[in-house]
């Protein structure tokens, strides 16, 4: 396997997906269940949480916790690695807070 050119894509890589950063926010409180995740997270698919979530829990970044009970109930919450991006996250968000005005995304949006 290949060095990536920037360590940091190694870190991109946990973090790319549509919903994975929202999920980490959502989780950063501590353990929720599956339906309390989707309902945070408006216009995300059943199938697409499961996706995001396996790959998440694939990667450590999540773990996932079948309690024996009828009906089994299933709580995510973030595992060490989880734990650690949020700092990462924190920071981005007040990069975001900081240079709204310089994103794309923003700027399209005030225009």
């Amino acid at each position: 396997m290949n060095e990536p050119l920037c360590p940091a894509y190694s870190v991109l890589r946990l973090l790319s997906g549509k919903w994975k950063p929202a999920i980490l926010y959502h989780l950063r409180e501590g353990s929720l269940r599956f339906g309390d995740l989707r309902r945070s997270l408006p216009g995300v698919s059943q199938k697409m949480l499961t996706a995001q979530l396996r790959e998440l829990e694939a990667d450590g970044v999540v773990v996932r916790s079948v309690m024996a009970s009828v009906p089994p109930r299933v709580d995510y919450s973030l595992g060490k690695l989880g734990r650690a991006l949020l700092p990462l996250l924190q920071q981005m968000h007040d990069f975001v807070e900081k240079n709204s005005d310089l994103l794309p995304e923003r700027r399209e949006r005030q225009e």
